[in-house]
């Protein structure tokens, strides 16, 4: 693609300094790294962090990283905003008054340290280690590093984020895309490529299918939605499968509103319309696919009309979008978190995925890439197994070895990560061992991940001794914590990068903020005052080092990976693996299956569903059709969690700038729908089912279904009283009021997070005397009509 040429040939590298990590800029020292977070994204971009007299002052896209040439999003460019803001936490604080009352001292990081060693070997030598449970958000800066630390220094095999149920975020995708292919894959936007768009083998899809997903607010899991757009500036059309029009949608060719919940029905429509129409590459499904015969059998049980009604979504509309996919090719999908939260997950996944193979596009040019190790456990959730007392890792609180779960007979895997919905049973019932103490760090649980809000709070109280370590101070922290630490921000860190990526520096650009620590200082600090003379690294530094052996993928040390500014990224931009031998431990052509074949039918499928192993719709367990006489009083699809340009989760909620664009939650509603209900735009208004409430301000749009309301997600109010009642008003616009915990698909996999049910009604001062925040915190929960 030639104007990519002419673009990296009008960078002016003298004036940004190609090869160099570091230099003078008059006053201003620039430091070129990656951003990881905190706060931030799963991306990481290349960035020039300028910093004055030790402050970092200003930030810009680093136009000569292949990653991302230069594109910044708005909270990349807004970090110094986070950075220096003055109600960032400075030094360790301890609770002196009760949970919720926001009375704290501080105290020194050697005082700190005393608490935490004493009570860690109190817990450890009457309990065990596995009474402790370490907690993380979003997999990103902290994906090795958390749970390293926590078998490490701990001794647990109890580390997940709390309390999200269903492991409902990007798992279900992987584990079903790997059951039907061996690997991952996604959307070849010529990001394998070091030489991107230029590429000579490269040419853009002529189709993409955006399902689930809204790239230029997401940017998931290491994808980074503007490579989407530069297909779309090369003549990719779109199709948009989404509840919402969103701004892709709004360039589509096709934009599908779905009813939420049921993908894996529209999947087995497309693939009703690919197989009886003959749209689907013959020569592939013969040489590479098993069990296509039995798939067609399945398909053929969801005719078109039959999807149009339980999607509702018109037949005709179906229909020209599989043709368009289908007799375009290539063609790719690019599969979103709406995939993974729903009861169904694995269902959907797995049908998706046997879209994209049987029309001949799995690792072809422009096609859906093969993308080896999308996420290695053993690198990642499970790093720092090998520290662990002998017999550890078989008292894990998988799904399925909870009190409750072993009565029922469900089965259990020692093997995978721990349950959050297993430990809130446990927290909840002291069975099978009791949980007396909580590490979270880089998650504001409560106000953001945790389903069936009161539920968790109340889970929560019941244990004995929590440390919440945080750039900020949240309503978790103020809610439950016994300790707060202060955690430095991704300027002031040494750190690696390790998602989706051969491993990448993250070098420290500007000075500490105050006592501030990174999460591998902590791991060391902590660590090493817990196994003296037992745990091997005395340093953040150490530890890095220790990783880049563990990763096995760079001969060098820390400061040569730190100098290395254009380590790119090690995606195999081979295609066709499949037929050389590249995907299988034996050098043979195919696939890293059981048959070496693209499985239709996975036989893997038999870990989460013994009795059928093909993809089925599976109806949300609250819905118009399950639950017709709930849906009488709760008469709207109530789905929730969309991304937006401002925020990430809970955070940047105290930036002003941030603020300033995005100054209230909003909660999307159909003309028609808004005006049934007597809703104008800017109203506040509930949204309630039969678990509770919460409040957001309408916005009113034709941009989503008539009978769906969508709410975001993450919002708390850090003007507000940090004190209980208020508590940052962080259940008062809280989602999850709604959501359900517990509630799980096939073997523990997926969560029907954005499919439940609600009604909706203008908030009065009637109806607003008690905040859902003082419900939750001063009476344990809702008590609905007062």
């Amino acid at each position: 693609m030639g104007d990519y040429k002419e673009y990296l040939e009008s960078i002016d590298k003298e004036r940004y300094h190609e090869g160099e990590s570091r230099w003078q800029e008059g006053e201003y020292t620039v430091t070129r790294t990656t951003h990881w977070s905190a706060p931030g994204c799963h991306v990481g971009c290349g960035v020039l962090l300028y910093s004055k007299n030790g402050r970092l002052v200003k930030v810009e896209g680093d136009p000569l990283n292949p990653v991302n040439n230069g594109k910044l999003c708005m909270r990349c460019l807004n970090l110094v905003e986070a950075a220096n803001h003055p109600d960032r936490l400075k030094w360790p604080l301890k609770r002196v008054g009760e949970r919720g009352e926001n009375k704290w001292e501080r105290i020194s990081w050697d005082e700190a340290l005393d608490i935490i060693e004493e009570k860690v070997k109190y817990i450890k030598e009457n309990y065990g280690g596995e009474s402790i449970v370490g907690v993380h958000g979003t997999g990103r800066n902290i994906n090795w590093q958390l749970p390293f630390f926590y078998h490490a220094a701990f001794d647990t095999p109890n580390v997940g984020t709390m309390f999200f149920s269903g492991f409902a975020c990007y798992l279900p995708r992987i584990v079903s895309c790997t059951a039907v292919h061996g690997d991952f894959a996604i959307v070849d936007a010529s990001m394998a490529h070091e030489d991107r768009y230029a590429n000579k083998d490269w040419v853009a899809p002529k189709v993409i299918v955006i399902w689930g997903t809204d790239p230029l607010k997401a940017n998931a899991d290491g994808f980074l939605g503007h490579w989407l757009m530069q297909c779309m500036q090369y003549g990719s059309k779109f199709i948009t499968i989404d509840p919402r029009l969103t701004w892709t949608g709004a360039k589509s060719e096709y934009w599908l509103p779905i009813r939420p919940g049921t993908d894996a029905a529209m999947a087995l429509g497309w693939l009703n319309v690919i197989i009886n129409e003959d749209l689907y590459d013959h020569e592939f499904v013969e040489k590479w696919c098993d069990c296509f015969d039995m798939l067609k059998e399945r398909a053929d049980q969801y005719p078109v009309e039959k999807v149009a009604e339980i999607c509702g979504v018109p037949a005709e509309l179906i229909r020209a979008a599989a043709r368009l996919y289908a007799t375009n090719s290539p063609a790719a999908i690019q599969t979103g978190l709406a995939l993974d939260q729903q009861i169904g997950a694995m269902q959907a996944a797995t049908a998706i995925s046997a879209i994209y193979s049987i029309c001949g596009n799995l690792d072809i040019p422009g096609g859906q890439l093969i993308v080896r190790y999308a996420f290695n456990t053993t690198e990642h959730y499970n790093c720092g197994e090998d520290f662990m007392t002998p017999g550890q890792i078989e008292k894990k609180l998988t799904y399925g070895s909870s009190e409750k779960a072993l009565e029922l007979g469900t089965k259990t895997d020692k093997s995978s990560a721990a349950s959050s919905d297993t430990i809130l049973e446990t927290c909840e019932s002291g069975k099978p061992y009791p949980i007396k103490m909580m590490w979270i760090q880089s998650s504001n649980t409560i106000a953001c991940p945790s389903q069936h809000a009161d539920r968790c709070y109340n889970a929560l109280k019941n244990v004995d001794f929590i440390v919440v370590a945080d750039p900020f101070m949240t309503p978790t922290a103020v809610a439950v914590a016994d300790l707060v630490l202060p955690v430095a921000m991704s300027c002031e860190r040494n750190s690696i990068r390790a998602w989706w990526s051969p491993i990448l520096a993250i070098t420290k650009a500007c000075d500490t903020f105050y006592e501030c620590k990174t999460d591998e200082e902590i791991a060391a600090l902590v660590a090493n005052r817990i196994r003296p003379g037992e745990f091997p690294f005395k340093t953040d530094i150490e530890i890095l080092e220790w990783y880049i052996g563990l990763k096995g993928d760079y001969p060098g040390t820390w400061k040569d990976l730190s100098n290395e500014v254009y380590r790119y990224w090690y995606w195999n931009a081979t295609y066709k693996k499949y037929e050389k031998g590249m995907l299988r431990e034996d050098g043979q052509p195919g696939f890293k299956t059981l048959t070496g074949k693209v499985e239709l039918a996975p036989s893997m499928a038999v870990l989460w569903n013994e009795e059928d192993i093909l993809p089925k719709h599976i109806e949300p367990p609250e819905s118009p059709i399950s639950t017709p006489e709930l849906a009488k009083e709760y008469p709207l699809i109530f789905t929730n969690g969309g991304r937006s340009y401002e925020f990430f989760h809970s955070e940047h909620r105290q930036l002003p700038t941030m603020r300033e664009f995005h100054p209230w939650p909003l909660i999307w509603i159909h003309p028609e729908t808004a005006e049934k209900y007597g809703i104008k735009d800017g109203d506040w208004v509930w949204a309630e089912n039969m678990r509770g409430r919460m409040k957001q301000k309408a916005y009113i749009t034709e941009a989503i279904r008539k009978d769906t309301v969508h709410a975001e997600h993450g919002w708390w109010f850090p003007e507000q009283d940090p004190a209980v009642p208020s508590l940052f008003g962080t259940f008062d616009s809280n989602p999850n009021n709604l959501t359900a915990s517990t509630t799980v698909g096939d073997n523990g996999w997926g969560s029907p997070i954005k499919s439940t049910i609600c009604k909706i009604y203008p908030v009065t001062p009637e109806n607003d005397s008690i905040s859902p925040t003082e419900q939750i915190t001063k009476f344990g929960g809702f008590q609905h009509g007062k």
